[in-house]
């Protein structure tokens, strides 16, 4: 099939499938299988339907040679096939029937892979042209049972109980990853207790035997922090079982993990955060198509909610144009970490970004403020857009170190600390302190301070000496003279004399002990006369 040129915008979307249609190749074509026909004798509104479907993909940041190649003539063959009105169209087998024709004429595999997709994405502009609202969410069950693998039953069903329990409270856009994450954590230091241990109930479980698995699990490498999380884990599904009236062993519950570094969040300097915001508002300016312009005001806007707003990345992908309330610069995260909901202000530039970015968010049905080709963003998208200004600016960024330097520099510009955690959504201060503590800049100023009066003492004691020495000689202490200077120079002596000394040295403290006592003998008989 033979395509025209990409820049030839003047024709209609029906116009360019037409020629598309006259010059494809009819060579490979088995006899009996005949081609779509073409719009001249489709239904009105299915050429008006071709013509959005082009602006849509457009919009979508789809590429002009893939449009005309791919996505526009599949929709074009699916509307030769199928003569009627497109709302009266069967979504999977009037849809399929594009593929057929693709295998008939003997499309390479590449091909076929993008008719495919072109199939795929003209299946969702029909569900959004029907009204029917994307969902972000697609579960399927993930495959959990390799992780039942060497566990026996009884426990097998005891986790699965305690993971239904569990999952009441996990946001329904990771129940996927939240189910992966349970399984592989809650299990592991099981499956390794049973595969090496003659283990038939929780009592027969050892002490000796969990220290064993740590002291392993640290030989080869992990870290502490890792390995505490899979203690953590342990300890949760026996205290499930003991409320469960299963008989754990007391010695078991009271295993402490191991001590781990008390590490300090990471965070930016001001002038890392000035030199990223720079570079987005640069690529808003400078962007040269409407498609890397829309990107370049989904990077800011995403950016100002991460840095100026204290977001997890989690809640920014979650937010919905409802949350939203520029007008009083406020948004609302709803079922945050924890399930909290929470209110978090926004400044002008934070609001300028959303603004901007909403005017070319994109149609679609979708209650999601960040959209990327018609469909909610993930944290993937989202951590990678964050990171590759960090790359382009040479500043090792992440979107919670965004979070850590929102913190940071609020609390070094004055702000309480409960505000603080309000804002960050914490529910103890403890927390707050723990993100917010490195480079505080009132513990510095506090010590600064401090030590400026002393330099400023030790400063005036020696503009005395220098200026009266023998008023500075006055003003040592008068304990070294009489009876009670001398005998603390000898206690001094003896104290030097119970060290390890060589010959030399003691000989140099005899001689010093002596002309000691010689002076005071030596004052003794002037104050006679």
């Amino acid at each position: 099939m033979r395509s025209l040129k990409s820049n030839d915008y003047t024709l209609s979307a029906a116009d360019r499938y037409t020629d598309a249609l006259r010059n494809g190749r009819k060579s490979r074509l088995p006899p009996g299988v005949s081609d779509p026909q073409p719009p001249a004798v489709w239904p009105p509104e299915n050429v008006a339907l071709l013509e959005r479907y082009r602006a849509w993909l457009v919009e979508d940041g789809a590429g002009h040679t893939c449009i005309d190649l791919y996505y526009l003539p599949v929709a074009g063959h699916i509307l030769g096939f199928n003569l009627k009105p497109y709302p009266d169209l069967d979504l999977e087998t009037d849809l399929e029937q594009v593929m057929v024709y693709a295998q008939a004429k003997q499309l390479s595999t590449r091909v076929q892979t993008m008719y495919r997709s072109g199939l795929t994405r003209f299946r969702r502009f029909l569900l959004l042209e029907r009204g029917v609202a994307e969902t972000s969410v697609n579960f399927k069950p993930p495959h959990i049972t390799p992780y039942h693998e060497g566990l026996p039953d009884w426990l097998v069903a005891q986790l699965t109980h305690y993971q239904q329990i569990r999952q009441a409270s996990w946001r329904p856009a990771r129940l996927n990853q939240a189910l992966l994450k349970f399984w592989s954590v809650h299990t592991r230091l099981f499956r390794w207790l049973f595969a090496h241990y003659p283990i038939e109930a929780v009592s027969d479980i050892r002490r000796d035997y969990v220290f064993a698995y740590l002291d392993e699990r640290l030989a080869a490498g992990y870290a502490v922090k890792s390995v505490n999380q899979e203690l953590r884990a342990f300890h949760a599904v026996l205290r499930f079982l003991q409320e469960r009236d299963v008989a754990v062993p007391q010695a078991l519950l009271r295993l402490q993990g191991l001590k781990e570094p008390d590490a300090l969040p990471r965070f930016l300097t001001d002038e890392q955060v000035n030199t990223l915001r720079t570079d987005l508002e640069q690529r808003v300016q400078v962007a040269a198509t409407p498609v890397a312009k829309r990107n370049a005001l989904l990077d800011r806007a995403a950016f100002y909610l991460l840095w100026q707003g204290g977001l997890r990345l989690g809640e920014v992908e979650k937010l919905t144009l409802a949350d939203l309330n520029l007008s009083h610069r406020q948004l609302i995260v709803r079922r945050g970490k924890g399930l909290q909901d929470r209110a978090v202000y926004l400044t002008d530039g934070a609001v300028a970004a959303l603004q901007a970015y909403l005017v070319v968010q994109g149609s679609g049905q979708s209650e999601y403020v960040f959209l990327f080709r018609h469909k909610p963003v993930c944290k993937d998208f989202l951590r990678g857009r964050i990171k590759a200004a960090g790359e382009r600016t040479s500043v090792k960024v992440t979107p919670h170190q965004l979070r850590h330097t929102f913190a940071t520099q609020l609390l070094n510009a004055g702000c309480k600390i409960t505000t603080i955690q309000s804002l960050l959504g914490h529910r103890h201060p403890s927390t707050t302190l723990t993100y917010a503590r490195l480079h505080d800049h009132t513990v510095a100023a506090d010590y600064l301070a401090a030590m400026a009066i002393v330099e400023g003492r030790l400063a005036e004691q020696e503009a005395a000496a220098a200026a009266d020495p023998p008023a500075a000689e006055a003003a040592q202490p008068a304990s070294y003279n009489g009876s009670n200077g001398r005998n603390h120079l000898l206690l001094l002596v003896e104290t030097l004399d119970k060290e390890l000394l060589s010959e030399h040295q003691r000989q140099l403290v005899a001689k010093l002990r002596q002309g000691i006592l010689a002076l005071e003998d030596e004052r003794k008989t002037v104050t006679t006369f």
